[in-house]
């Protein structure tokens, strides 16, 4: 696997309220400052990154489903709670087979045992939990490149 050139991150349902929603479980981090961290990355080395954020199960499955008409070459994906239930977004990213890594801000295995359950993880090229915003710059790493081949 080569650099990524075009990386898309996505944000499920309920992240519009980092900072404010549980950060005994989520961090103090917004939305936005994480964001900006990855923009800032993303630019200085020369690759396109694009957001998006919803709280809707169907706009995911939309923009999935766009980034491969975009030639997006990686995602970055956080399901957040539909994690454990969207089959539909599970479908969209077997159908495209754009790489992703998929990113979880608390540990979902020191949690509620429903949270154990991922409709993504056999898909994903790896699975970060529990690193908090942390873990979203480490999958922009490794899909900036600096990760390919050590596994």
């Amino acid at each position: 696997m080569t650099a990524s050139k075009n990386i898309l991150v996505l944000h499920g349902p309920n992240l519009n309220l980092l900072g404010v929603r549980e950060p005994e479980h989520y961090g103090l981090a917004t939305l936005d400052a994480i964001g900006q961290r990855l923009a800032a990355r993303a630019k200085a080395a020369g690759v396109a990154l694009a957001s998006f954020q919803s709280n809707v199960e169907g706009d995911l499955v939309n923009r999935i489903q766009q980034a491969q008409r975009e030639g997006v070459d990686f995602i970055i994906i956080n399901p957040a709670a539909f994690t454990h239930t969207s089959i539909a977004m599970r479908d969209a990213l077997a159908a495209v087979k754009i790489p992703f890594i998929e990113v979880h801000l608390s540990n979902v295995f020191a949690r509620e045992e429903f949270r154990h359950r991922s409709y993504f993880s056999d898909l994903a090229i790896g699975t970060i939990s529990g690193l908090g915003s942390k873990g979203y710059e480490l999958a922009l790493e490794y899909a900036l490149g600096a990760g390919h081949g050590s596994a």
